[in-house]
């Protein structure tokens, strides 16, 4: 039933969307096969593949690299009061900086490079992922820390059954969010500064003769390699962490 009713949804917005580019009569609002077309022609050209998978190779590894961190981060912020009196105002300034600052910055500072892309991106996502963790490492369960202290836990113990199984849900959510951020913003730092890439090809052909069947197409096509990947990843990921819900 909720396959067929998003499957139904799909069908309704595409030919409201076929509906809408046959009475614009304009190319700077393509119909649904016009894309389809362009998605054909660049996947033959081998450019399609390459740019989506520069773009996926930067989203992995600025996405592993901010969760590991933020994940670290936000368990210590939760555990010490010292330490997040003394760090959630950065952190504070880091969620409310604009991801186009801080990767103009990046590239200022370090130079156009993939260093710098990297870090733009870790910098932009890991705050969002500490202060997710932080408020799972602020939850544990009083009763299992005292089952802990109890039994005398040693501390990779209390890390397998006490830390974790509370902390999973969190850290899927951060995960979540996080890559729905991360991978916004890698395109946005592929516009401004890299030589491939999705945001470079969609600036390539924005720049190049406004090309909008080129920058739906484009789109379309990451935004549903990144859906594919929340639902049959993630998703599950998710159920499976709660299954004892």
């Amino acid at each position: 039933m909720g396959f067929a009713t998003r499957l139904v949804s799909v069908l309704v917005l595409l030919t409201a969307w076929q509906v809408a580019a046959s009475l614009a009569g304009s190319r700077l609002l393509p119909a649904p096969l016009t894309i389809l077309d362009f998605i054909r022609m660049e996947a033959e050209s081998g450019d399609l593949g390459f740019n989506v998978g520069v773009t996926l190779a930067r989203v992995a590894v600025s996405f592993l690299l901010a969760m590991l961190l933020g994940v670290m981060l936000g368990i210590a912020l939760g555990r010490s009061k010292a330490l997040n009196l003394a760090l959630d105002t950065p952190l504070l300034i880091l969620l409310n900086t604009p991801a186009l600052v801080i990767t103009v910055l990046a590239y200022i500072w370090v130079g156009l490079n993939e260093a710098a892309a990297v870090l733009a991106v870790v910098l932009n996502k890991l705050p969002n992922v500490a202060v997710i963790m932080r408020e799972g490492a602020r939850g544990l369960d009083p009763g299992l820390e005292e089952m802990a202290r109890t039994y005398r836990f040693d501390r990779r113990t209390w890390i397998a059954h006490v830390l974790i199984p509370q902390l999973q849900p969190f850290a899927v959510a951060a995960a979540r969010s996080g890559l729905s951020l991360a991978w916004k913003i890698v395109l946005v730092i592929e516009l401004l500064g890299r030589p491939n890439g999705v945001g470079f090809a969609i600036n390539f052909y924005f720049v190049q003769n406004l090309n909008v069947a080129a920058i739906i197409g484009y789109s379309v096509v990451f935004m549903s390699v990144m859906i594919a990947i929340d639902i049959l990843l993630l998703q599950r990921l998710e159920a499976y962490v709660r299954r004892w819900r």
